[in-house]
């Protein structure tokens, strides 16, 4: 999307208050018409603002409290069959391909450093896998957000 307009970004920070609002509940907080609301929101949808509709469920509640970052180093042009391979891993939550001195970065969610050394196997054994490197979390310092992104384009607006 080129740009964000002041109502769209007064509808995206209600959302982000407020993900489980209602069309008509954001209709009435922003003083627009229903109509109005959910063709923002459809257009914002197509044009890929919204990340996900799916509630971030912790991995802790479901039996897998020990995350870690892999940190992969692969053959690139073995790169499209890793992804493939790495989204078969359930226990792999996320992959980002980043600049540096590894090629890939992936949070890992397991129920014990048992399992955690297991999926690193299973993660080296792809082909095209050279190399990981493993990091603990030990703590979410700053969870994921865009509050502050928000407002700083409500305020450039």
């Amino acid at each position: 999307m080129a740009s964000l307009d002041h109502v769209d970004l007064e509808l995206l920070a209600a959302l982000s208050e407020d993900p489980r609002a209602t069309v008509v509940a954001l209709a009435e907080r922003l003083r627009l018409s229903r109509n109005t609301v959910q063709a923002r929101m459809a257009r914002l949808e197509r044009a890929g603002v919204f990340q996900s509709f799916e509630r971030a469920i912790s991995t802790e509640g479901l039996g897998f409290p020990l995350q870690a970052f892999l940190s992969i180093g692969v053959r690139q042009p073995d790169l499209p069959a890793i992804v493939d391979e790495l989204r078969r891993i359930p226990e792999v939550v996320q992959v980002h391909g980043v600049s540096g001195q590894v090629d890939m970065l992936a949070l890992v969610a397991c129920r014990d450093a048992r399992h955690l050394f297991d999926v690193d196997a299973r993660i080296l054994s792809i082909g095209g896998v050279e190399r990981t490197e493993t990091s603990l979390v030990m703590s979410e310092a700053i969870p994921y957000r865009v509050s502050g992104l928000m407002e700083l384009a409500r305020r450039e607006r």
